[in-house]
């Protein structure tokens, strides 16, 4: 052996690459010293002979010492994939192999492990170099796990999202289109998921629980077994399944929604999650981004009715999805075009005819189609956010009619607006009142905001807070169509509501429906307990109105008393009521309700 390795050192010198019998580097001056520079070079050298399927090492130098922490009597004769420990099923080392056998040079970078059992990623080059008969590699090792954790970052930037630590959309639809493209026969599943009033939890709790809130969500998606799994947006996930058979697909939503339906307990907080939840089945091959898209469709229409459950991509979304598009898109031009009207419908006295105040009903001025009521638009607006750009200058303009109207009146009637409760929650109410209330110089007394019951019995934190700043500036607080949602009389006790709003659907049964009688008394009795003003809504017919007015109801709203009707035409009926009141007052001094 001791004559084999002096015969390799001599040959070396003269076969090995780099150390060629030509130029300064073949020179005699430079031969003795060149053993003597590789023991000193920083980077790791081992030279090893080929032996059948064996490479035991014949040297190495005192850098490859250092960085496996073995030492050199204990690798001479060793097979140099001792390095690999049991990882010897990486793909880069098959390649070696392949290349050792064909006597070719390699590169190749994979996972190798010191004495200590500490792993690093050893970026080896290997050269061939033929010593008579005999085939030697000479390797060189560096050790680039610095570098190599550098690339995994900017990789995990590029591709992950740093907060759930799932795909980020961009990966997600590469990703998708590269694994599933080719695969003609497989089924695949399309999942999208929306955190619902996600805001409100951000909002309510702060960032940090939110943040805490979509990683624990990221991480039960992951713990299903999808192929892949995204954070698409702020609140929205999606998920990619490859299925044997489409049948398969109802029992995987429902793991879905099984996996998202326990509480969520962050620190700080325990949150039961709502999701709307839309998905995609079909061939990948060639639509594997149409499947996707089709899966957002189909969580926009399951946003329309969150309750309704997981919602199935059907043929009429698209058109449902394209209609919603032109009409963000006019709703834009609209609100940029200032093209937003108030309608009023006055509010009256059920026993005197007195007009007591108004509701406040927005109107699209559309100038192609003329006036659009609420329902046209109103949902839209909220989902694609304009609606939070008109609720302050909306505000504004009932304000300042309000201030106009009752600018001489002895007895000044209150204006009641419409407020969403994504509205509510996104905005500042409170702060934005006051600057509607500075610039317009209107009395906050005269304004009352209107909101669904389901925003009453909202457990979102701050939302108590902020209707009791409304209230000590003096806006009234008006439970829209109670009765008809979830309605909690504990919610009635509990927030500072000054209205409740009897739903137009018990009004128009008064006559025929025993129970609802029954209801409208109870709501009626109940105000008048709680010291809440009760309003009637839908009132249509002098049966109607006399019967509220038996319950004991002293407002009502509806056909009987006017159509809404814009600023002017509401300024003059109003004079023109104002008017009969006075009329009537002199001739019949004992009048005490108009017929």
């Amino acid at each position: 052996m001791e004559e084999f390795k002096k015969r390799v050192q001599s040959d070396l010198i003269k076969r090995v690459p780099g150390m060629a019998d030509t130029g300064f580097l073949g020179s005699d001056a430079v031969r003795p010293i060149l053993p003597a520079l590789v023991e000193e070079l920083t980077d790791g050298i081992a030279i090893a002979q080929r032996l059948g399927a064996n490479a035991p090492l014949l040297y190495v130098n005192k850098a490859f010492e250092h960085l496996t922490g073995y030492a050199r009597n204990e690798v001479i004769g060793k097979d140099c994939r001792y390095l690999q420990g049991n990882e010897r099923d990486q793909p880069e080392i098959a390649r070696i192999r392949a290349a050792i056998e064909a006597g070719e040079p390699v590169d190749a970078t994979l996972r190798n492990y010191r004495k200590d059992g500490s792993a690093f990623w050893n970026s080896l080059s290997l050269r061939p170099a033929w010593v008579g008969e005999d085939l030697l590699y000479v390797g060189i090792l560096r050790d680039v796990s610095a570098l190599r954790q550098a690339h995994i970052a900017l990789d995990r930037v590029a591709n992950m999202d740093g907060t759930t630590g799932c795909l980020n959309r961009q990966s997600f639809l590469l990703a998708a289109e590269e694994r599933f493209a080719k695969h003609a026969a497989a089924t695949l599943l399309v999942v999208k998921l929306d955190v619902i009033g996600f805001h409100d939890l951000n909002t309510g709790y702060g960032f940090e629980v939110g943040d805490a809130l979509l990683c624990e969500t990221g991480r039960r998606l992951r713990d299903l077994g999808a192929a892949l799994v995204a954070r698409m947006g702020a609140n929205e996930f999606a998920l990619a399944f490859e299925l044997p058979d489409e049948q398969s697909a109802d029992a995987i939503v429902s793991l879905v929604s099984t996996a998202l339906a326990a509480d969520f307990v962050v620190a700080g907080a325990n949150v039961s999650l709502r999701f709307a939840i839309g998905y995609a089945i079909g061939k990948p091959v060639g639509s594997t981004l149409s499947l996707i898209r089709n899966a957002g469709t189909a969580l926009w229409a399951a946003k329309s009715d969150p309750l309704s459950g997981p919602r199935r991509f059907r043929d009429i979304d698209h058109e449902q999805a394209r209609r919603h598009v032109r009409m963000t898109r006019e709703l834009k031009v609209a609100v940029a075009n200032d093209e937003f009207v108030y309608h009023y419908q006055p509010q009256v006295d059920l026993l005197t005819g007195e007009w007591l105040g108004t509701e406040a009903l927005i109107r699209w001025n559309h100038p192609l189609f003329g006036n659009q009521l609420p329902g046209r638009f109103i949902e839209t607006a909220e989902r694609s956010g304009l609606l939070l750009d008109l609720t302050e200058r909306s505000l504004t303009t009932v304000a300042t009619f309000a201030r106009r109207v009752n600018a001489n009146r002895d007895k000044a009637l209150r204006f009641s607006v419409n407020v969403s409760a994504g509205e509510f929650l996104q905005h500042d109410m409170a702060e934005m009142l006051e600057r509607v209330l500075r610039l317009t110089s209107a009395d906050p007394a005269w304004l009352t905001l209107e909101i669904t019951e389901s925003m009453f019995l909202s457990d979102t934190p701050g939302v108590m807070d902020a209707l009791a700043r409304l209230r000590q500036i003096g806006v009234g607080l008006s439970v829209d169509d109670f009765g008809t949602g979830y309605s909690n009389l504990r919610s009635l006790e509990t927030f500072p509501v000054t209205e409740i709003k009897i739903d137009r659907t018990f009004v128009s049964e008064l006559a025929t429906r025993p129970s609802r009688r029954v209801i409208v008394r109870a709501v009626i009795d109940l105000g008048h307990a709680l010291g809440l003003t009760v309003v009637a809504e839908g009132v249509e017919t002098e049966a109607q109105r006399a019967m509220l007015g038996e319950l004991g109801c002293p407002v009502g709203q509806g056909y009987l008393f006017g159509a809404p009707t814009d600023g002017e035409g509401f300024a003059a009926s109003l004079a023109r009521v104002g008017a009969a009141e006075w009329t009537q007052r002199d001739t019949s001094p004992g009048l005490t309700r108009m017929d």
